[in-house]
């Protein structure tokens, strides 16, 4: 059952503790990282082989495999995939910026360019659990800040099959290329490439502990969005909230992991036990039962503070992912919000909006990371680059400055290259 605590009545350790289901596995990504790097594309079938119980025959997904996937798909769940993409597309076409160019009286030239990267890779968890929504969410923003090449990894099912939704919503988003393959060893081959899969530049996309931690590992190689932890919501609520529909927002991301993290905020007590007992209540009947109850149960809390301003206090402490507003007058709390991935406000935008239809991305910081980084955005495909250009007239201007700069730092070939212009110019 989960826990209430009052907030000034507890240890703020249970206020705000969070549990640490990183397992230790890096030793095991590393060899598996090194195992792909030394055998390439046999590494990926023999490590596919191994975890994911298939042999397959090929590592891409071809045409025909996408089109028999694509077709055996309700029209309906067509229509659904095709408006979430719209709607993620028109949210993350305003995020496209364009770059700047500074003009100086005397000639300068300052900007910065910006420019996608060339290619991206997108890991999208399969095999026992799809989820499409993922695609468009990590894809979408790719696309749109034109990104040449969007190639995805994905761990095949037990007949080395992909899920027809995860194809068809690759179809939808413009991925180029799909590989069967998942876990570290997946995240190894876009990092260093095989003789099938291709080296990215970027990798995004959440996984298992395995994933995450071989993302860790091949930073620096490449770049990538985040280290992803279980899933999470916080929400504050006043005492005019419905206690049944708090209690299935809560569930909604208790039943993505038994390492989920559910949490309410409110100022009232009898809100408090209200929800407490709903959530008993639907649990009975969900299928995914056991992995909510022992999120629940393991990392669940109800927060009872003084008012709503010390509740927003205690949110921004714990930096969640989600955060739903559910008060009457959301607005007026959502400029104190400070540390939050993703914030929903009122009492009828429920999270799962956001995971799926909303438009905003999906893919989040974990496990207080919000504090100081972003949801996935264009940004995380583009880089920038910086350039300068200067006259004769305006070096001179400046030349002897850069010298007893670089002088002061003790670089007199630093000075000597802004000063032997001058020179050659004095002769």
């Amino acid at each position: 059952m989960i826990k209430i605590l009052e907030y000034g009545s507890v240890p703020n350790e249970e206020i705000f503790s969070r549990s640490d289901p990183m397992q230790n596995v890096s030793q095991a990504v590393s060899a598996i990282i090194a195992r792909v790097r030394a055998e390439k594309d046999k590494a990926l079938y023999d490590l596919t082989e191994q975890f994911d119980r298939v042999k397959l025959e090929r590592l891409e997904v071809t045409k025909e495999e996408i089109d028999k996937a694509v077709a055996s798909l309700s029209p309906d769940f067509l229509r659904i995939l095709e408006k979430a993409a719209e709607r993620v597309r028109r949210f993350h076409k305003v995020q496209i910026r364009q770059g700047f160019v500074l003009d100086d009286e005397n000639g300068v030239l300052m900007g910065q360019r910006i420019t996608p990267v060339d290619r991206a890779g997108l890991y999208v968890p399969g095999g026992l659990a799809a989820y499409p929504s993922t695609v468009l969410m990590d894809a979408i923003p790719a696309r749109l800040a034109g990104v040449p090449e969007i190639v995805m990894v994905t761990p095949p099912s037990k007949d080395g099959s992909v899920s027809p939704s995860i194809l068809a919503a690759a179809k939808v988003a413009g991925i180029d290329r799909i590989f069967k393959v998942g876990g570290a060893q997946a995240i190894a081959a876009l990092a260093y490439g095989t003789e099938t899969i291709p080296r990215v530049d970027k990798i995004v996309g959440p996984g298992n502990a395995y994933v995450a931690e071989a993302k860790k590992q091949v930073f620096g190689t490449v770049s990538i969005d985040m280290v992803a932890g279980p899933s999470e919501i916080l929400i504050v609520a006043d005492g005019e909230s419905d206690p049944s529909h708090l209690a299935a927002d809560l569930l909604s991301q208790a039943e993505h992991d038994k390492n989920a993290s559910a949490v309410l905020v409110t100022d009232s007590y009898d809100l408090a036990k209200k929800v407490r007992d709903e959530i008993e209540k639907q649990l009975q009947d969900l299928p995914r039962k056991d992995i909510a109850r022992a999120s629940v149960d393991k990392n669940g809390k109800i927060i009872v503070a003084k008012d709503l301003n010390a509740a927003v206090s205690i949110a921004n402490e714990l930096a969640p992912e989600h955060l739903e507003l559910c008060v009457t007058d959301p607005f007026a709390y959502l400029g104190s919000v400070r540390h939050a991935g993703s914030i929903f406000l009122g009492r009828d935008c429920p999270e799962a909006l956001g995971d799926y239809m909303a438009g905003p991305n999906h893919t989040l910081p974990t496990s207080g990371t919000a504090r100081f980084s972003s949801p996935l955005s264009v940004d995380d495909f583009v880089k920038k680059t910086q350039f300068t250009y200067f006259t004769k007239g305006a070096l001179a201007d400046l030349a002897p400055d850069v010298a007893k700069f670089a002088e002061a730092e003790g670089l007199s070939a630093h000075a000597r290259s802004a000063l032997i212009r001058l020179e050659e110019d004095e002769k």
